[in-house]
């Protein structure tokens, strides 16, 4: 019987993701080649389904077909659950996390329509002919747009969001029960601890070979050229394979530097066709040749009604409103920005470093739209989800507590707080504060192992390495500013000693 409920399970994925796969962009272009490409072949009336499927293993449309599939599962993990479980609970299971982000919405779209009363600006108005005329002749150099935006102020920032999660609290639980939770985040969240950690990330912290390591010699750090051109090989060979699962493999132990954006666009799934889109600013010194890139990819993003596709499978819901002249009901409701995605103040970052990967603003635009997608959207709304902002925030500091007991103890004599400092880190992926390189490694590590859990590993990392200076601090503002550049960090090293298996029983010891 159980064997027979397994296989109806099975029949049932199945048929769902065939009918998924049939709703995505991929489709069409992929039905159209193969027919293509089957007219050219002489198959048997007889054996023409086993011959089409002989034919087809191992050729580029099969591995076309692998990598959506590889790619919607990913995506979309819902589609894997049991499908008599409400779409609600899909996204959220916890009806009292449902609440607060909810709550937090609608103090969002409050925060935005009162600046927008205030400013005496419309939310949303089409431009006239002659605005779209002189939008398109500067569409390469907005940065040179002279409107005023002073007075518009970011709708919220990193430091606003914690203070949400650290006034939350589970309804159903019971302190004299349970055991107490003595930091910020008082949610009872299963997270990894270090051994788990170890456990999930143990390749990388035992691999010798890695990209971002160099080796010692003659006692000054050198890149190995030996290493660097056996990866390029490796490289080569994995982009020309353009196997999704592969990719993944080879993004463990780094990335060649000339080859990361062909191989994240197929860790990512990504397939950029000829397509008619006009790509409808950072102020980071390290990103503002690319200001007016940014401006096109950001105004393609907050228009893009693709992007509302990850609602599908997140606790938020996007802001709803009508248009002007319109009265409020569920036929005249749309969500405002089009994208769903009220940004918050360093929103950008996400996709500046790109920039230094893609030099057509169309790859750039789509691999920041998909990592947006995937992983970053967590890191902004109220999510049991071990991924989201709250678990991160949690782990971190059940993480300081078991690995650096001392440098906890001092700072909860001194009331000094580190995860205020590190949570800004976190929530934009360490964008803004490391290094593009450095911060490509750190990237590599979240498409490789297709989870952000490594940015709170890597926070614990950055405050062991200034334990010492930490130490000697007696107020939150010296912990600030002991760790207020980060910029020199070298990433794949903490990380290895982060993860190093020995840690945690070290420090039990």
């Amino acid at each position: 019987m159980l064997r027979h409920e397994l296989g109806t399970n099975i029949t049932a994925i199945v048929n769902r993701l065939a009918s998924e796969l049939q709703n995505t962009p991929f489709y069409a272009d992929f039905l159209a080649d193969v027919q293509t490409t089957m007219a050219t072949q002489n198959f048997s009336t007889e054996r023409f389904g086993s011959e089409c499927y002989e034919w087809a293993q191992g050729s580029s449309l099969d591995t076309r077909l692998r990598n959506a599939l590889y790619h919607l599962m990913h995506v979309q993990p819902t589609l894997l659950a049991n499908p008599d479980t409400p779409r609600h609970v899909l996204k959220e299971p916890l009806a009292y996390i449902r609440k607060a982000q909810s709550s937090w919405e609608r103090r969002l779209v409050k925060c935005v329509n009162s600046m927008a009363a205030e400013l005496n600006v419309p939310l949303a108005r089409r431009r006239t002919k002659q605005e779209r005329e002189d939008f398109a002749d500067h569409w390469a150099d907005l940065s040179t747009d002279e409107s005023d935006l002073s007075m518009i102020r970011p709708v919220y920032a990193p430091k606003d969001f914690l203070e949400v999660l650290a006034t939350l609290h589970n309804p159903n639980y019971d302190e004299t029960i349970e055991e107490n939770l003595w930091g910020s985040i008082q949610l009872p969240l299963k997270v990894n601890d270090i051994k788990g950690l170890v456990e999930l990330y143990g390749e990388l912290a035992t691999c010798c070979k890695h990209t971002g390591l160099d080796e010692m010699v003659a006692g000054e750090y050198k890149p190995s050229m030996t290493l660097a051109e056996e990866r390029l090989i490796i490289g080569q060979k994995v982009v020309e394979r353009n196997h999704g699962p592969l990719s993944r493999e080879l993004c463990k132990t780094g990335c060649p530097a000339s080859l990361r954006g062909s191989l994240w666009h197929q860790v990512l799934g990504l397939e950029i066709t000829d397509k008619d889109i006009q790509l409808t600013a950072s102020n980071d010194d390290q990103y503002f040749v690319f200001e007016d890139i940014l401006f096109q990819v950001l105004l393609c993003f907050f228009r893009d009604t693709e992007v509302l596709s990850h609602f599908e499978h997140s606790s938020a819901s996007p802001p709803l409103a009508a248009a002007r002249g319109n009265t409020p009901s569920p036929d005249t409701l749309v969500a405002y920005p089009p994208c769903g995605v009220i940004p918050f103040h360093g929103f950008t970052m996400y996709a500046a470093p790109l920039s230094c990967l893609y030099e057509d603003p169309v790859h750039l635009y789509f691999t920041f739209r998909e990592m947006y997608c995937r992983y970053w959207y967590r890191l902004h709304i109220v999510t049991s989800h071990p991924q989201g902002a709250a678990a991160l925030a949690l782990q971190f500091e059940l993480l300081l507590q078991s690995c650096e007991t001392r440098l906890w103890q001092h700072c909860a004599s001194m009331n000094i707080q580190l995860l205020p400092i590190v949570f800004k880190w976190m929530v934009r992926g360490f964008s803004g504060y490391l290094i593009p390189d450095q911060l490509f490694h750190l990237w590599d590590v979240v498409l490789a192992w297709e989870s952000v859990e490594i940015l709170p590993v890597l926070a614990l990392a950055i405050i062991s390495f200034r334990r010492e200076n930490l130490m000697d601090v007696t107020s939150q503002q010296g912990a600030e500013a002991v760790l207020a550049d980060i910029t020199a960090i070298r990433v794949i090293p903490l990380l290895k000693l982060a993860l190093a298996a020995d840690r945690g029983r070290e420090r039990e010891t």
